[in-house]
């Protein structure tokens, strides 16, 4: 049988991938929406969160001795969670393979039957406040980031205030609106086959309504734009003093080889350059630097962001972070690295892609986020030879990029007396 993913449309329009991996005695199914924060209505920030968070139904006394969705799972010796980003949302379970049929009518279920109460709401928009505190408590940092190079963006957590005055009827529209069949993807990985698992889906998915989506009361769509210049953000609370500094990427549609480009720059910087300025400049005390949404390249389509954050000594502040930064990404952009640090890189991140293709459900995320938001890309398996085709003077161009172009500055502040760097 052979492992290349099987894929189409039912007809009522959802998306479909199978993937079969004999051997694998797992199963893991992801069930990706079009829809995250930046969906979410006006004076509603955190709509599409809180529909992730409903989309995990509590026992009823209708539910027997199985209890609830997540009871389910867990009964059945498997696993699932959901992430809510900025442009989607995932539901990904993984369970022993002789399950997936079980999953699979579990996951429509779900999908048939969303009809939160008040009370189930009120529990959720808690659960979500606390997390919105967490985040807050964090930093925010790649939010601020982001809303100062792309004003209107928003996160995908929300706004607890808003989200407080969110009604049964508020997300019940939310979810009728935007959990379409055309706008999903269900992506299945692991010991199945493939005729088996699209019947399957076709039996208990092909129920979904097909109606066309209303015309939503959105808020603004985020800007794509942002003027080349230094754009400082409100400080923000941190267990260190600091700075984080926040730069566009190219879009990952538009410009994929610049985009990877970009990729491997800062895996050099992180392994290579950032430690080095840390060993000789006594005024950082660390650096690190990620890209992608969160850190997660390719976890999201446009805007999407480079991070850089320092930990700073002791009334250094955010201009030694900002001088230091621009002279790696200097040395990067004058002279391209040679080929054996640029080959270290390229291995690591090429090691990650393979570790990501080793898991079932990184897999089953990785099928389901391509085709909704790179649907003209090539697929996972393509990302490895498009990353070793990246050259070292690709990646000088990116540094120089960076250099060009707009950068947030947002001063990272910890407490008086806690949390000092010496």
């Amino acid at each position: 049988m052979s492992t290349s993913p099987y894929g189409g449309r039912l007809a009522n329009g959802l998306g479909l991938a199978v993937e079969p991996r004999p051997g694998a005695g797992l199963v893991s199914v992801a069930l990706t929406v079009a829809a995250g924060g930046d969906a979410d209505p006006a004076g509603l920030h955190g709509t599409a969160h809180l529909v992730e968070h409903l989309m995990f139904p509590r026992a009823a006394a209708s539910d027997g001795p199985d209890g609830g969705h997540v009871a389910r799972v867990e009964g059945a010796g498997g696993v699932c969670n959901a992430e809510t980003h900025r442009d989607h949302t995932v539901f990904h379970t993984t369970v022993p393979a002789g399950m997936l049929t079980e999953v699979l009518e579990w996951e429509a279920r779900r999908l048939l039957t969303f009809a939160p109460t008040e009370s189930v709401l009120r529990t959720e928009t808690s659960v979500i406040a606390e997390e919105i505190r967490g985040a807050a408590a964090a930093g925010g940092v790649w939010e601020a980031a982001l809303d100062a190079l792309h004003p209107g963006s928003r996160d995908s957590f929300g706004t607890a205030a808003e989200l407080a005055g969110a009604t049964a009827a508020d997300v019940d529209a939310f979810f009728h609106r935007h959990y379409r069949p055309d706008a999903m993807v269900l992506s299945v990985v692991g010991e199945v086959d493939p005729d088996r698992a699209a019947a399957s889906v076709d039996r208990f998915f092909a129920g979904l309504p097909t109606a066309p989506a209303p015309t939503p009361a959105s808020a603004p769509a985020p800007a794509r734009t942002a003027a080349p210049a230094t754009i400082r953000t409100a400080p923000l609370p941190s267990p260190v003093s600091g700075a984080a500094l926040g730069h566009p990427l190219p879009d990952p549609v538009l410009d994929r080889s610049g985009y990877l480009a970009h990729v491997v720059l800062a895996e050099i910087l992180g392994r290579t350059r950032l430690p080095r300025l840390n060993r000789r400049d006594p005024r950082i005390v660390s650096a690190r630097v990620t890209c992608g949404y969160h850190g997660q390249w390719l976890g999201g389509a446009a805007p999407d962001l480079l991070l850089a954050q320092f930990a700073t000594a002791p009334g250094a502040g955010p201009r030694a972070a900002a001088y230091g930064w621009r002279e790696v990404l200097t040395e990067l952009a004058e002279r391209p690295a040679d080929p054996a640090e640029h080959r270290r890189a390229l291995n690591a991140l090429l090691l990650a892609c393979h570790r990501r293709a080793d898991s079932l459900t990184a897999r089953s995320v990785s099928l389901g986020r391509t085709a909704l938001l790179f649907p003209t890309a090539p697929g996972p398996d393509a990302l490895p030879g498009d990353l070793a085709r990246v050259t070292p003077a690709e990646v000088s161009a990116a540094a120089r990029a960076l250099l060009s172009g707009p950068c947030s500055v947002t001063e990272l502040t910890a407490p008086t007396g806690i949390g000092e760097n010496r």
